[in-house]
C-alpha cells in the first residue's frame, strides 16, 4: 500500500505541470549518449509517448554527427572540422543524407511507435521546413590578423522556416521527427547542425519549450558548480566572462535566439539521466539548466 500511496502522490505532484502544458507545444534536441545507449533510448521514446498521451505536443529534431562520422568512414571518406562544425563536400552530402534522413531517422520513427507512438519521420527537404543558404563566416586569420572567410562547403544557415507541415501533422496526432536538412537557394541538400534547427522550429512554432538534450549536467557557473537557472542577461554575463564557452557557448546562444523568437521556456537537459524529459517537464528540480528571457 505503501508504494502505491507513492506513486499516487507522484501524480499529484506533475498534475499543475499537466495542465500547464496541455495543448501546448514541446521541441526536443535528440542527442549525444540518449542516442546510443539502449536503456535510455527507451527511457526517450517512452517519455515522448507519455508527453503525447497527455496532451502535449512533441516535436523532435535529431542530430547524428558520430554516426555520420562512423559511416563516411566506412566510405573511406575524411572528415575535416572547423570550430566544432564539420566541412561538408559534394561527396559527403550523399552520405549525410542517408544517415540522417533514413537510417537515423526511421530507427527513432521505429522506437517511438514501438511504444504505443504515432510517429512520422521528415526531413527539412519535406513541405519546404527548412529553406537555407550556404553558411559563411568570419573569422581572424592568426597569422595575418586578417578576417578571412570560413567556407563549410555544403553546411546550411537558416533563412526561413516553413512550420505548414508541422502544423498538419499536429492536427493528425502525429509526432514529427525530423532530420536537420534542408534545402539550398539552387536546390541542394544542405546540412545543418541540429541545435540550431530545433531553436528556429521551436521559434516559429512559438513553443512553450525548448530542450536541447546533451551529455553534461548543464550550464556551470566560474566555480564549475552546476547552474540550474539564468536569465538572458544572466547568461551574456558568463558569455562575456568566457566562462560559457567552446560546445556549451552555440547552445546557449541557440536558447537565447528561442526565446528572442517568442519561446517561453529554454533548456538544456542532462540526457545521461534515466526519463530527463519527464523530469525536466513535470518537475519542479529538474536536470539541467532553464534559461528564460527573465524571472
Amino acid at each position: 500500500m505503501k508504494e502505491s500511496i507513492q506513486k499516487a502522490e507522484v501524480l499529484i505532484e506533475a498534475l499543475p505541470f499537466i495542465k500547464k502544458f496541455y495543448n501546448k507545444t514541446i521541441v526536443i534536441k535528440y542527442g549525444g549518449n540518449a542516442m546510443v545507449s539502449e536503456e535510455l533510448k527507451e527511457n526517450f521514446a517512452l517519455d515522448v509517448v507519455m508527453m503525447k498521451y497527455i496532451g502535449i505536443n512533441p516535436v523532435i529534431v535529431h542530430g547524428g554527427g558520430p554516426q555520420i562520422g562512423k559511416m563516411l568512414e566506412l566510405f573511406g571518406i575524411k572528415s575535416r572540422f572547423i570550430d566544432g562544425q564539420r566541412v561538408t563536400s559534394e561527396e559527403m552530402i550523399d552520405v549525410v543524407e542517408m544517415v540522417l534522413g533514413g537510417k537515423i531517422n526511421q530507427d527513432i520513427v521505429s522506437l517511438i511507435n514501438r511504444h504505443g507512438g504515432n510517429a512520422v519521420g521528415i526531413t527539412g527537404k519535406d513541405g519546404d521546413l527548412i529553406q537555407a543558404k550556404r553558411f559563411r563566416g568570419v573569422k581572424k586569420c592568426p597569422e595575418t590578423n586578417r578576417p578571412e572567410i570560413i567556407d563549410l562547403g555544403l553546411v546550411g544557415d537558416i533563412k526561413k522556416i516553413n512550420p505548414s507541415i508541422l502544423k498538419t501533422l499536429d492536427d493528425a496526432e502525429f509526432i514529427p521527427v525530423i532530420a536537420p536538412i534542408g534545402r539550398g537557394e539552387k536546390g541542394e541538400t544542405l546540412n545543418i547542425n541540429a541545435d540550431f534547427v530545433a531553436s528556429k522550429i521551436a521559434g516559429a512554432l512559438k513553443a512553450e519549450k525548448l530542450l536541447l538534450m546533451t551529455d553534461i549536467e548543464g550550464v556551470k557557473g566560474k566555480d564549475g558548480k552546476h547552474i540550474t537557472g539564468l536569465t538572458r542577461k544572466d547568461a551574456l554575463k558568463l558569455i562575456k566572462s568566457k566562462v560559457i564557452k567552446d560546445g556549451m557557448l552555440p547552445k546557449v546562444n541557440c536558447c537565447l535566439d528561442a526565446l528572442k523568437e517568442g519561446v517561453a521556456k529554454t533548456h538544456i537537459v542532462d540526457g545521461r539521466v534515466k526519463h530527463a524529459l519527464l523530469l525536466e517537464i513535470f518537475t519542479a528540480a529538474g536536470v539541467g539548466t532553464q534559461i528564460v528571457e527573465k524571472l
